[in-house]
Order: structure tokens, then C-alpha cells, then sequence
């Protein structure tokens, strides 16, 4: 009964044509001849199966992911450049008008000092009193 039923197995079952079923058949003979078998046994890759396609995914995403964080950095690279380029002539700019501020107000203090002294000489009675004056002011303010 059990050779009946493999022997009509054939029409039922899957094709002995097919190249994996062969495939199969020669390795499961060498087994059993205590061969090695002729090949490696690789599992078909199947591109359509959903883990496979997420991997693939995956991978593109971290890829254009990597790509696009290299394209931001350089782009904040030059962006910060260009603003400490901009800074420093700022800085300049602001160091050369401090220094002509500094000059202009020297040269004014030389000149009232200049102005000051000539007054002085030419009213020296005055010049006097008015300089005890504004003494015993601020020396009245700053007793109480």
C-alpha cells in the first residue's frame, strides 16, 4: 500500500523537473551516500518579502539621512565663516572710530586746557576767587 501511494505521489506533489527540486535530490543522495553535498545551501533572496524591503529602506533613508546632516554642516560651516568674517571688520571698523573718537577728544581737552591757561593769565583775581568758590561749595555738599 505505501509504494502505491508514493508512487502515484509524483502526479499530486511538486515537479521532480523543477531545478530546485533536483536541487534538493542530489544533495538528500549525497547525504545518504555520506557525501558532502555538491553546494552550499543559499535560501533564494527574495527582494518582495516587507523585512527585506524595509531593510533596503532603512539603509536609504540612513544614507540620505548622512548625506543631507554632511550637506547642513558645511552649509553652518560657512554660514558661521561668513559671520566671523563680518564680526571682525565690524570690530575693525568700530577700533578705527574709537581711535579717531579718542584723538578728537585729546585734541579738544589740549585745547580747552590751552584756552583755560590763557583766561587764567588774563584774569588771575578772578580765576582765584572763582576757584575758591567752587571749593567751599563742594566742600559745603560734601560735609553733609
Amino acid at each position: 500500500i505505501m509504494s502505491e501511494a508514493f508512487a502515484d505521489s509524483s502526479s499530486k506533489g511538486p515537479s521532480v523537473d523543477s531545478p530546485a527540486a533536483r536541487s534538493a535530490a542530489d544533495d538528500f543522495r549525497a547525504a545518504a551516500e555520506g557525501k558532502a553535498p555538491s553546494r552550499e545551501f543559499a535560501p533564494p533572496v527574495d527582494e518582495q518579502h516587507p523585512l527585506k524591503r524595509a531593510a533596503k529602506k532603512a539603509g536609504q533613508f540612513r544614507d540620505f539621512a548622512g548625506e543631507k546632516a554632511e550637506s547642513l554642516k558645511s552649509a553652518a560651516s560657512q554660514k558661521l565663516e561668513a559671520i566671523r568674517d563680518g564680526a571682525e571688520d565690524t570690530v575693525g571698523q568700530f577700533k578705527d572710530v574709537a581711535g579717531d573718537q579718542w584723538h578728537e577728544t585729546r585734541a579738544k581737552a589740549q585745547e580747552l586746557h590751552a584756552t583755560m591757561e590763557d583766561y587764567i593769565r588774563a584774569n588771575p583775581t578772578k580765576a582765584v576767587l572763582t576757584a575758591a568758590g567752587i571749593g567751599l561749595f563742594l566742600g559745603l555738599i560734601t560735609r553733609r
